[in-house]
């Protein structure tokens, strides 16, 4: 028998079993988030397709437009409303590589392990040439990289020691370097003494003057007046400019000495894996470079060896690419869930859909991409009642510079310069990105805001034992819910476990299907489709911070 204390007991008991009162967690819900996600998945299928038959996705290129039309039907096949692509701006050029070989016929022969960087001509034919080492830089460390200053004054040099120098060769572009040994695994997990370093608050600095929030959307006619009119004199108001600028010289000036083409390699991992991101600029009008190639570093080094001892090397190589001329719109895929009550406010959650050419861009970032497709299927197969409308995005031009969210945000919600605001700002409650690989979700980064500490961590109880209950106030940069937060929107990223991200995958050659991991994504697709329900039911939007100031304007730019 049960006294009256204990049937008391045991129905705030069954009350809590059902709702965690602070924050109203609807934990009968969860469970059918977290049964749909586990046993009915479909992640790695849209894995499948969004690596293996439509990757990679390089912004602009016919892989970028495949994946996209792909995307369109089958959230268009779920019964997804509004689906479509929507244009963000003219991004530049479009490239795509055709046929790609490289060999080393003499002294020896050897196969050549490399890849072709992107935006890089072509060659006609299979060409072949004598190799000559005229390095830009001896030291990868070299400052001249890092201060645009510097960079052009080194170009300058080089353009007037080489001049003459390096026609009708092929041209290593890089200082020999020493190959380190690794110190630390390859793939990593988040420990607890990791966890709760990125759960401690930084030691308060005060932040610098950086680029951001940045500016220059492509094609953006007034770009060089946002730039002197907008920005403060302590940053480098035109870094970017300059910097496209000095590289766009050394590409006319490499076509103009009839290079054959170019060597470069990377350094960050030894062996089979690679990196090779761009060569030249995207930009339309921009001088193309030679053909540009990353060699493997052992390769690399092996030609550079042979030089430095005088021995003469001859390459060959046979490079097709599709690279034309003219601008083109680039496009950010965009669907529905229609919301009730408040169908007026909005959810959002995201991923870029874009990746590089090295690889087929599957932890960067076909999985950040698949869990978002893979949640709005779970709550659109649940037929979940949401107040507010859920819309997906996936943008595209992240990897040029967060272009699609950018211009997206600027659209919809706000101009980040001037913070000049459209109605549709008042109108979003939360927007949760994806993008650090394919290691499961650990918990969330709060972006500085602390009203939504409370929040967070009722949301996150439910998957404790999936080990996501870690809460940081760090900001966390370089990927699209720096837009949203720009113009005082709440965006927030994912603390993810890194796996072997940085170390292996990362814009590289693995960057394949093979690579990713089906438990951890169908954990974060179970995380991010509780999280967009409870924002998309919750009484109240989720609290922002300050909205932030406008740009100052420069103590000498002239008056309007």
């Amino acid at each position: 028998m049960i006294s009256s204390l204990g049937r008391g007991a045991v129905a705030l008991l069954l009350v809590s079993a059902t709702t965690l009162s602070a924050e109203d967690v609807n934990l009968g819900v969860v469970h059918r988030i977290k049964t749909e996600a586990f046993q009915n998945s479909q992640v790695m299928e849209h894995l499948f397709y969004l690596t293996d038959v439509h990757g990679p996705r390089l912004t602009a290129s016919p892989g970028f437009d495949d994946a996209a039309a792909w995307v369109v039907e089958r959230l268009k096949g779920w019964g997804l409303a509004n689906v479509r692509q929507e244009a963000w701006g003219r991004f530049g050029r479009s490239w795509a590589l055709k046929r790609f070989s490289a060999h080393m016929l003499a002294p020896s022969y050897a196969p050549l392990q490399g890849l072709p960087k992107a935006w890089s001509s072509g060659t006609p034919r299979a060409v072949s040439a004598e190799v000559v080492a005229a390095p830009l830089f001896e030291s990868w460390e070299s400052d001249e990289q890092r201060d645009v200053r510097k960079l052009e004054a080194r170009i300058q040099r080089y353009i007037e020691q080489q001049r003459g120098q390096l026609g009708g060769r092929i041209v290593l572009f890089e200082g020999l370097r020493d190959l380190k040994p690794p110190t630390e695994a390859a793939s990593q997990r988040l420990d607890e003494a990791r966890l709760a370093e990125l759960a401690a608050a930084p030691e308060p600095f005060k932040s610098p003057l950086y680029e951001w929030p940045l500016v220059n959307l492509p094609g953006d006619p007034t770009l060089r007046q946002h730039l002197l009119d907008s920005v403060p004199t302590e940053v480098e108001e035109d870094y970017w400019a300059q910097r496209t600028a000095a590289r766009a010289k050394l590409n006319a000036f490499l076509r103009s000495e009839a290079v054959v083409a170019v060597l470069t390699t990377d350094q960050r991992s030894p062996g089979a894996i690679l990196f090779a991101e761009a060569a030249g600029p995207w930009q339309a009008g921009s001088p193309a470079p030679p053909p540009v190639v990353a060699l493997a570093p052992e390769p690399y080094a092996r030609i550079y060896r042979m030089l430095n001892h005088k021995i003469a090397v001859t390459v060959e190589i046979d490079m097709a690419v599709d690279f034309p001329e003219e601008t083109r719109d680039a496009n950010n895929v965009l669907a529905e869930i229609p919301g009730g009550g408040k169908k007026d406010e909005l959810v959002m959650l995201g991923a870029h859909l874009d990746s590089w050419h090295t690889g087929t861009g599957a932890t960067d970032n076909a999985a950040g991409s698949a869990v978002v497709i893979e949640a709005m299927r779970i709550l659109k197969a649940l037929a979940l009642p949401m107040d507010r409308t859920v819309r997906l995005a996936l943008w595209s031009g992240e990897e040029q510079g967060l272009f699609g969210s950018r211009g997206f945000v600027k659209e919809h919600f706000g101009d980040p310069v001037t913070m000049t605001l459209k109605p549709e700002h008042a109108k979003l409650a939360g927007y949760f990105n994806i993008d650090n690989g394919t290691g499961k979700i650990r918990g969330v980064y709060l972006q500085g805001n602390d009203m939504v500490r409370p929040i967070f961590e009722s949301w996150l109880v439910p998957f404790h034992d999936l080990g996501a209950r870690t809460l940081s106030i760090r900001d966390t940069g370089g990927t699209d819910h720096l837009s949203f937060d720009a113009v005082g929107l709440p965006g927030f990223q994912f603390i993810q476990d890194p796996l072997d991200y940085s170390s292996r995958t990362h814009h590289s050659n693995i960057d394949v299907y093979d690579h990713l991991q089906p438990g951890d994504l169908m954990q974060a697709s179970a995380i991010l489709a509780s999280f967009v329900y409870n924002a998309a039911t919750r009484p109240e939007m989720l609290p922002r911070k300050p909205l932030p100031a406008p740009l100052p304007k420069r103590r000498d730019a002239p008056a309007n």
